[in-house]
């Protein structure tokens, strides 16, 4: 449209012309040509009037194809929505607000045990070393079976919130009986691998407040001990060689109770200076060897942890404990109870590692195995296991003992189980190869030693040769 004034009797007649809305383009330019053809404008006054005109219909055009700034901010918001990134670390990507994120492991071991002939004076109730009339051969799965993680992250109204999913297959086929894919193995054709489907828990936490966690995840009491072991990574005590389940022993049973993978709801502080606490009502356990029970009250687990860094020295200590009330159906009540400590402590190269535990009523290897006698009375237990690994380079080289301890209830439970296990104990000596990030190769040799109460005992010795990668 026209914006110049002309001088003269022209001026009102040109600006009232060319009052056409911008969407008949080239309007203008034909009116300013028919009065310049009728000499009513002169050259210049006609190309200067054409050179602006021509101007402000390019920069209305350039106006209507760009959205305003209200508009460009929809634009993007949906296109995030609806675009796939890639995540700046790590397997996975978002989608709009959420992040999912894959992560894994698989793992392989060639395992020979080298057992003792079983016998009367090699009889061992709860012992973890193998007796048997032959060696064996497997190749199995170690302390870890293979597993595959999914977390899906977002920030809702300020709270970080996260679904996650944990499935745990092994590489062996499963005897399917009442500990699911923890049943021995079943080492025949046609037969299937078992699925330990061990995590599927909700996160809900913000700066400042810490974390809510509800579900089924790992347990705080005896985590430390078992995610710190160096045999996590490898095989440790076989267990079951001739009929392997989804996992051997590692050091479970010969140096701490294993946590296992429990439903609960637990609350984890914020880090205050490298101090942080966790609390947790769980999901009661019944005994797998007490009486019959009915549990009226939950589960309780707490933990503490410090982490410190000065210089090339670092530090890891922890303390948990764990209690729960338990009902048998006769009438007997009784509470299990422990607590245990440790400390990781690494320098340059090296990591040291000790740790302690000592409970009444939750028995040894397992929670709740073994923890009373026939009646309901509980046994004290307790255990320890010292390690260190020093790694120069692409080289691994360590070794650990540990051993865990079981008493009688009474007298009366000593002469009615003659046999049951006092001490279960293991020498570990390790080399590993980090051939890549993700590839690990471990070879690892293993005594192990089951001491009954009236002097039988049991020794197998197990090499483990495999590796074991994580992404």
């Amino acid at each position: 449209m026209l914006r110049k004034t002309l001088l003269g009797g022209t001026a009102a007649i040109v600006v009232m012309a060319v009052t056409a809305p911008a969407a008949y383009a080239g309007t203008s330019e034909a009116l300013l040509k028919k009065l310049h053809d009728k000499g009513i404008l002169d050259d210049a006054e006609y190309q200067a009037l054409l050179n602006e005109e021509q101007a402000e219909e390019a920069k209305a055009a350039q106006a209507a194809a760009t959205p305003a700034p209200a508009m460009q901010q929809a634009q993007a918001a949906l296109d995030d929505k609806t675009v796939v990134h890639m995540t700046d670390s790590g397997i996975g990507f978002q989608v709009g607000d959420a992040t999912i994120t894959f992560s894994g492991s698989v793992n392989g071991f060639y395992v020979h045990d080298n057992p003792d002939m079983a016998s009367a004076t090699t009889a061992v109730a709860g012992g973890i070393a193998n007796v048997g009339g032959n060696n064996s051969s497997a190749v199995r799965n170690g302390l870890l079976p293979g597993f595959l993680k999914v977390d899906v992250t977002t920030t809702q109204g300020g709270w970080d919130v996260g679904a996650h999913f944990g499935m745990y297959p092994g590489i062996n086929s499963a005897a399917w009986g009442p500990l699911g894919a923890n049943n021995g193995g079943q080492p025949t054709a046609l037969a299937t691998a078992g699925i330990d489907f061990r995590q599927t828990y909700l996160t809900l936490g913000r700066k400042g407040f810490g974390t809510v966690k509800i579900g089924r995840d790992i347990g705080l009491f005896g985590s430390d001990a078992i995610l710190n072991d160096i045999t996590l990574l490898s095989s440790g005590s076989p267990g079951g060689n001739v009929a392997p389940a989804n996992t051997t022993l590692g050091r479970i049973g010969s140096g701490y109770i294993y946590t296992d993978f429990q439903p609960q709801i637990t609350y984890t502080t914020p880090s205050f200076g490298g101090f942080q606490a966790s609390a947790g009502v769980f999901q009661p356990l019944a005994s797998l060897t007490a009486p019959a029970q009915s549990n009226s009250e939950p589960g309780f687990q707490g933990k503490l942890t410090y982490d410190g860094k000065w210089s090339d020295i670092a530090a890891h200590l922890w303390l948990s404990g764990i209690t729960q009330k338990h009902d048998t159906i006769s009438g007997v009540s009784y509470t299990g109870r422990g607590f245990d400590a440790g400390a990781k402590i690494t320098v340059g190269p090296i990591a040291a590692l000790g740790y302690y535990y000592n409970a009444t009523g939750l028995g040894t290897t397992v929670l709740n195995l073994l923890d009373t006698d026939a009646v309901g009375n509980p046994r004290d237990s307790h255990g320890f296991y010292a390690q260190a690994l020093a790694t120069f380079g692409k080289i691994g080289i360590g070794g650990s003992y540990g051993a865990s301890f079981l008493d009688y209830a009474n007298a009366a439970d000593a002469l009615a189980n003659p046999t049951l296990v006092r001490k279960n104990s293991s020498w570990v000596g390790q080399v590993r190869y980090n051939m890549t990030s993700w590839v690990t190769l471990i070879g690892e040799y293993v005594h192990s030693k089951a001491e009954a109460h009236n002097g039988n005992e049991a020794k197998s010795d197990a090499l483990a040769l495999g590796g074991i990668l994580f992404f």
